[in-house]
């Protein structure tokens, strides 16, 4: 067995925190190595990038995600007992649930329902001399969210709601008040879902029963009993606030549109074909999620080295969409290289790697694909604006990042 490569610190997790997206690319080419141990809160870690170290990373006799998210992440982001953190016979049967939800007929609604608030939305612009496309985007994926799953959101409280799914989203990567506010968003977020399913399960609400409320009320487990309430309305956020979270591939969409010109035409003549891999060039150059983490389940060797149970294991998301051995040119904007993609699950993978219907990859990936495309459409035929000067630049330590001016219109016309 060969040595893995290994950072002589006591700890790294401030190194890590100051370089954020680029701290496990980094230090692969420092190794010239797939694969490099350091110690990240107080453990030893292994990170390891690329397409074969995802598709072992995806193996669930390999790895288990038990005790690998941090709870800090599970209180403000995932919540407590949701998918993420199931595994083996009971996370397939919760991965099915969310896997029902995305039939032909549903997806079809809601592109209807995205093209619907995207013309509410712009008729409100036109009155507007400017707009910040970021939190405004949030809210329009907020309704479209909210009006898909089936759960009621009444105007005066669109602002509020909007505010805490982005907060959830907003606090993965942060510490101090950034993190904070996530926890208390998703407190307030919970309370409201949870009150909710509480009037389906007394008979107060009628949902449809094609939506995600209704299947997140009503699902049943392994053992046939209903999830307790708490963990029902996790799992309904994790409908809502991944929806939300496309606003911000949305902006980065309207930044890659502004900083490479010749893309607007191509999407303004082209068919919907070359828009489809346009959102896929987005996803792939724009940061969004730095890494995911797992823990080896059994002992096994890969690669001519050993992993031992119970040792963290953190896969390069964001190094992997920009890996020189996968992608030609990888820091050049160009979507076309998408044309000739042959839709590897391991070697793209912004929202997580392996299969959809039984693996922890996202199964809400291709909506968001479909939701991009629909809203990149409009930014791109529907409506013309002026983009004032602004500081567009993004932070890759950030984790998430956005741009620093959350992408100012100005001037919004339909066209």
């Amino acid at each position: 067995m060969m040595a893995i490569p290994r950072e002589k610190v006591l700890d790294n997790t401030i190194t890590m925190l100051s370089e954020g997206y680029n701290y496990i690319p980094n230090r692969r080419r420092r190794f010239q190595s797939n694969i490099f141990q350091t110690r990240l809160l107080g453990q030893k870690a292994i990170c390891i990038g690329g397409e074969e170290a995802a598709e072992v990373f995806y193996d669930d006799e390999k790895f288990t995600r038990k005790g690998a998210v941090p709870n800090r992440i599970k209180e403000s982001l995932f919540g407590k007992n949701g998918v993420h953190v199931q595994e083996g016979a009971a996370h397939r049967h919760r991965k099915g649930m969310f896997m029902s939800l995305m039939t032909s007929d549903r997806i079809s609604e809601l592109m209807a329902i995205t093209e619907k608030q995207w013309e509410v939305a712009i008729a409100d612009w036109h009155q507007k001399r400017r707009i910040v496309l970021f939190p405004e985007v949030e809210k329009i994926m907020c309704r479209i969210a909210c009006e898909w799953a089936g759960v009621p959101l009444w105007a005066n409280e669109l602002n509020q709601r909007t505010r805490d799914l982005s907060a959830m989203i907003d606090s993965f990567g942060a510490v101090g008040p950034r993190h904070w506010q996530g926890r208390t968003a998703r407190n307030r977020s919970e309370r409201w879902i949870r009150t909710i399913i509480e009037q389906v399960r007394d008979g107060k609400r009628y949902p449809r029963e094609d939506t995600a409320l209704y299947t997140m009320a009503w699902h049943r487990d392994l053992q046939g009993r209903l999830l307790d309430l708490q963990t029902a309305a996790v799992e309904l956020l994790n409908i809502v606030r991944p929806i939300v979270a496309v606003g911000r591939y949305v902006t980065f969409g309207a930044l890659a549109i502004n900083d490479f010109p010749e893309t607007k035409k191509k999407l303004q003549e082209g068919d919907k074909e070359y828009t489809r891999i346009f959102v896929q060039e987005v996803r792939r150059y724009y940061p969004f999620g730095p890494f995911l983490g797992a823990k080896v389940q059994n002992n096994f060797n890969w690669g001519g080295h050993k992993f031992k149970k119970g040792i963290l294991v953190l896969l390069d998301v964001y190094g992997t969409n920009r890996d020189p051995d996968l992608w030609d040119q990888p820091d050049e904007f160009r979507p076309e290289r998408f044309k000739e993609w042959g839709g590897s699950p391991f070697d793209f993978i912004p929202q997580g790697g392996g299969d959809y219907d039984i693996g922890h990859r996202c199964p809400g990936e291709w909506i968001t694909v479909d939701i991009m495309s629909v809203s990149l459409a409009f930014l791109a035929k529907r409506i013309d604006y002026k983009v004032p000067k602004q500081n567009l630049n993004f932070s890759m330590v950030r984790i998430p990042s956005i741009p620093k001016s959350r992408f100012i219109m100005r001037d919004v016309i339909s066209q």
